[in-house]
């Protein structure tokens, strides 16, 4: 899935890479006899989740839910293991098939962390994925009411996140002035970005080239691997260079955009798109 959809990418990912990884001791389930203490279900619910996550750094997802579904059957009110098994769904909605992806089911990561968040109703990162989920399933009104409040919320310290999906929302229910206010509010985390790609959308559909070509390259010059990485922004710049007359400044960008990978969606258009530059 293009970074643009997935702003959750940005909070889930690195931020859940700096946790330690802590080893469940457990030994699963075992047949208790009359001395057998009772096993605390709370308690191994929470080594259960500690359990997904090491298989989850380790690459592997699926285990990583099969695990998260334990700690929830064990206890249902585990907000931590509602929310990761929502995040580990949108996972499967990040590979080169993007939401076409037969794992890529969006109606069980709403479902899973609309459970979180009733679970912990100031789980404030559960409602900022909840609007992001919104998004991807094109519910853009309700998106904005659930990321309004959130923006508003002093609490949440990543504000800017919810910024930068509450403007996604706008934009792409067609509201662009509404949009390019709250994505400059986004960008009041200069290295956000996402943001900065976003916004740069929204003035390419307002017809502000100039502006576009200019968040755009803001996006690209962060100094951060999964910015410099941006596919979308290369191919967004390429496109957006192409229609200022700057074709071989819009070549480069569109062979950056190539040799990050040819087989998504991007990468196909930036194939497509070099081979019409004369």
């Amino acid at each position: 899935m293009p970074l643009e959809h997935v702003a959750f990418l940005q909070r889930v990912g690195p931020t859940c890479l700096i946790f330690a990884l802590v080893m469940s001791a457990g030994g699963g389930c075992t047949t208790r006899g009359p001395d057998t203490p009772t096993v605390n279900p709370v308690r191994q619910s929470e080594s259960e989740y500690d359990v997904a996550r090491d298989f989850f750094y380790r690459g592997q997802p699926r285990q990583a839910l099969e695990h998260c579904r334990k700690a929830i059957a064990l206890d249902d009110q585990n907000a931590k293991a509602l929310y990761f098994a929502s995040t580990i769904h949108l996972f499967f909605c990040s590979g080169k098939l993007e939401l076409r992806d037969p794992d890529c089911h969006l109606s069980d990561a709403e479902g899973y962390v609309r459970r979180a968040m009733k679970a912990d109703e100031h789980f404030r990162e559960a409602q900022n994925t909840l609007g992001q989920i919104l998004i991807l399933e094109g519910k853009y009104p309700e998106a904005v009411t659930v990321l309004v409040p959130l923006t508003r919320d002093l609490g949440f310290e990543s504000s800017y996140l919810a910024w930068g999906n509450l403007g996604w929302a706008q934009v792409l229910g067609g509201h662009l002035d509404e949009g390019i206010e709250s994505l400059k509010n986004s960008i009041t985390e200069p290295r956000f970005c996402v943001g900065h790609y976003r916004l740069g959308v929204a003035y390419e559909k307002k017809g502000d080239l100039a502006a576009a070509e200019q968040s755009f390259t803001s996006a690209l010059s962060v100094d951060a691997p999964e910015c410099k990485n941006l596919q979308d922004a290369w191919a967004a710049r390429g496109r957006v260079r192409l229609h200022l007359g700057k074709m071989q400044d819009a070549r480069t960008d569109y062979q950056k955009c190539r040799e990050l990978s040819a087989e998504t969606v991007a990468g196909r258009t930036c194939t497509e798109e070099l081979a019409r530059i004369p």
